[in-house]
């Protein structure tokens, strides 16, 4: 029997046996209503501002966008509607988006169906829920990019110069053009901060600086903070 007042769900996935599965499961829970369904960013952008559901069901890639574009727009027209994203990624950077885009929810598809049902209960009830795989990911880069942040306060000016011209992509050569040292300085220099960081290459202090730089800029003046999972992070999933 439904129930008097059901929770209403939106679902994005360009994968329609995907789609349907998850709207086939949905559809068991007397508490949950399938009020729409969309393969495209576009047309499901649309259908959600028009229907206005509890909560939207986001896969993260589309084939004309993504899941946390959708969040992103609905949300600064309707910040009542809630969404849950609902992808095979497990990436740090992509829950980052999620979460500044407002997504209350990012779990995996591999999870349980009757984890995933309760899932979009707690997300429609105002908790926020985190796959437990993706959030010791997130708390993990967290504590390398901290343990960096401390050795980059840790080096002289001149050495931070170095890295964030890294950052810029410029190589030995052009950084001791830029500040008037010579190349085996500048490689001295490299090879050091690649050592104290951790890292095997360039590429990946490039990386690394970018994030930092972001991370720095984006933080209250008190301190260095490189950004937090919300307080209200619930892992009752599977």
């Amino acid at each position: 029997m439904p129930a008097e007042n059901p929770i209403r769900v939106y679902i994005v996935d360009d994968h329609e046996v995907v789609r349907r599965g998850v709207a086939s499961l949905l559809e068991t829970d007397p508490e949950l209503e399938v009020v729409g369904q969309s393969g495209s960013a576009t047309v499901a952008l649309r259908e959600i501002l028009q229907l206005r559901p509890d909560i939207a069901v986001l896969d993260a890639n589309l084939s004309d966008g993504t899941g946390v574009d959708i969040c992103r727009e609905m949300r600064s027209v309707d910040p009542n509607i809630k969404a849950l994203i609902l992808t095979t990624y497990d990436d740090p950077d992509a829950i980052s988006a999620a979460i500044l885009a407002g997504a209350s929810g990012y779990v995996l598809k591999k999870i349980e169906g009757n984890s995933l049902l309760n899932g979009i209960k707690l997300v429609a009830g105002g908790h926020s829920l985190i796959d437990p795989a993706v959030a010791n990911r997130v708390v993990e880069q967290m504590e390398m990019q901290r343990k960096s942040l401390d050795v980059i306060c840790e080096l002289t000016p001149q050495q931070r110069k170095i890295f964030f011209l890294i950052a810029e992509g410029m190589t030995n050569r052009q950084i001791a053009e830029k500040l008037y040292l010579a190349e085996k300085t500048v490689k001295n220099h490299v090879t050091g901060l690649l050592s104290r960081l951790g890292l095997q290459h360039r590429t990946q202090a490039a990386l690394l600086a970018v994030r930092l730089r972001g991370a720095e800029g984006s933080a209250p003046a008190a301190g260095p903070a490189l950004g937090s999972v919300p307080p209200a992070v619930d892992r009752r999933v599977g």
